[in-house]
């Protein structure tokens, strides 16, 4: 007998970069900004406009969620130590970092096969669901659903309306 497939975002836990694993349960209710990340990109940059949507949106019911990943040009290559130490000294990240994960191919987390799954992409049709870079975000409203889906070259700060939107208080 098969599971059910998932339905929302809720149903996956990982580890954080510090170690115990959160259940994504704990964000119910929130609008959620999902993002691959890398400490040696081109859009490694981006990290302070993610922080900054979520200072802007944190008490209204916003996150984002890191997921740094080393699958593109081997841009993440540190450790959960530098990682975090990297992210709080350059940026200073507040948003809730996960442990290093793969988003494509056979060791890909569970969550990114969902998200894929939800939101394939401009090519998905045509069986490309692939993440094609670093910094490719899922936009996820409070009910657990993924609403929208964002390639590396979108600034965070050209979301805001969307997270307005769906925040929508």
């Amino acid at each position: 007998m098969n599971a059910e497939p998932a339905q929302t975002v809720y149903e996956f836990s990982s580890p954080l970069l510090d170690g115990p694993t959160v259940s994504l349960e704990q964000f119910r209710g929130r609008v959620l900004l999902i993002v691959n990340t890398a400490s040696q990109c081109g859009f490694t940059p981006q990290y302070a406009g993610l922080e900054d949507l979520y200072r802007a949106y944190k008490d209204r019911g916003f996150a984002v969620l890191g997921f740094p990943c080393n699958q593109f040009g081997a841009q993440e290559p540190g450790s959960a130590e530098e990682i975090g130490a990297f992210c709080q000294k350059n940026f200073g990240v507040s948003f809730p970092l996960f442990a290093k994960i793969d988003v494509n191919g056979p060791q890909a987390h569970p969550l990114y096969g969902f998200l894929k799954k939800k939101k394939p992409g401009i090519l998905g049709i045509f069986g490309a669901r692939g993440i094609k870079w670093n910094f490719t975000k899922f936009l996820v409203d409070r009910k657990g659903n993924v609403v929208a889906r964002y390639g590396p070259s979108t600034r965070p700060k050209a979301l805001a309306a969307a997270i307005e939107g769906l925040l929508g208080n």
